[in-house]
């Protein structure tokens, strides 16, 4: 594969949050707060703002209440003003449909760039938040799992290698590691890429989409993955628990995924790498693999890969999800 990062005037730093749709927020909330370990910041009507234990702004998960379940936007955080005009104007060039939120729009946030990007994707850009209190040494308040923070997004397009290029040579994002097709296809199968220096904060892979299919929490350390667990069941959620704990090839890292009430996503992650130094070659994996998806551990689930969530256009129209160009299912065991 052919290892490029475009240059660009602007400098995304990192993934900012993502925005849940559930159907309940009281419900939602119990879960996510109650049961999982995330804070909540603050909440409205219609939205109950979360954060980390690590997190220093406002927000990393937006619950938004909403008839059908899925993913309203996820964002990315840029390190200035400037950033966002000329992200602007990148999409602008580009003709995707945008918007500018103004400050308070979304509770804590300052001014931000939300677009439907050449993807399909519903995602924001912002450069200021309000700080909030960092709970990192708050031990007297720390639960279960004890998420730290929102470490990375998994995402679902019919062709990866056209999102491999836009997320590296548009954006200028670093690739960690990445799939190979199936012979004797030499493209993308999946990437994961990243700003911040660990292994993503994006993943790209080939599957019917634009969809989602989790957002990855970071955790302090392996046994939160159990303690995580083991709270779910006592609560009456062990239903929740899809696939896990077990050890991923690709980023090394120990996991759980879980589907919320609502029947969304996510992932509990811990054990991964720092990628500081920026251009060192990513890592390859052959597609029919299985230490990629599984160093150890249970196969998933069939529908761990059928199953995605729905993204929605920025006047909320579902967008409809396209099957994929590449084989979509690899080395499931059953």
């Amino acid at each position: 594969m052919e290892y490029r990062v475009g240059k660009t005037d602007f400098n995304i730093l990192r993934l900012g949050h993502i925005e849940y749709f559930v159907q309940d927020l009281d419900r939602a909330r119990a879960f996510y707060v109650d049961a999982i370990g995330l804070f909540e910041t603050a909440r409205d009507e219609n939205h109950i703002y979360l954060r980390g234990i690590e997190d220093r702004d406002h927000h990393s998960v937006v619950l938004t209440r909403s008839p059908t379940a899925g993913i309203g936007h996820f964002s990315f955080k840029v390190a200035s003003e400037e950033d966002l005009e000329r992200l602007a104007h990148k999409f602008k060039g580009l003709g995707c449909p945008m918007r500018w939120l103004e400050p308070g729009e979304e509770l804590g946030q300052g001014r931000a760039l939300r677009v439907q990007d050449p993807l399909g994707f519903q995602v924001e850009y912002f450069a200021e938040m309000e700080s909030v209190p960092w709970l990192l040494q708050s031990y007297h308040l720390h639960r279960h799992g004890c998420p730290t923070r929102l470490d990375h997004l998994n995402i679902l397009i019919p062709d990866a290698q056209v999102g491999y290029e836009w997320y590296t040579r548009e954006l200028g994002f670093y690739c960690s590691e990445y799939t190979r097709a199936a012979a004797p296809s030499d493209s993308v199968y999946g990437s994961w890429l990243f700003r911040k220096p660990t292994i993503h904060d994006i993943a790209v892979m080939t599957g019917s989409g634009p969809s989602v299919h989790h957002a990855g929490f970071s955790l302090l350390e392996p046994m939160g993955v159990i303690r995580a667990c083991d709270a779910l069941a006592a609560a009456g959620y062990a239903d929740s628990i899809e696939r896990g704990p077990a050890r991923h090839g690709i980023s090394n890292a120990l996991f759980v995924y879980l589907r919320d009430p609502d029947g969304n996503r996510f992932e509990l992650y811990t054990g991964d790498y720092l990628t500081v130094d920026r251009e060192r070659e990513p890592i390859a994996w052959d597609l029919d693999d299985p230490r990629r998806q599984s160093l150890w551990g249970a196969p998933p689930p069939r529908r761990w890969y059928e199953e995605s969530m729905t993204v929605y256009t920025l006047d909320g129209q579902a967008v409809p999800k396209v099957a994929p160009t590449q084989r979509a299912i690899p080395a499931y065991v059953d």
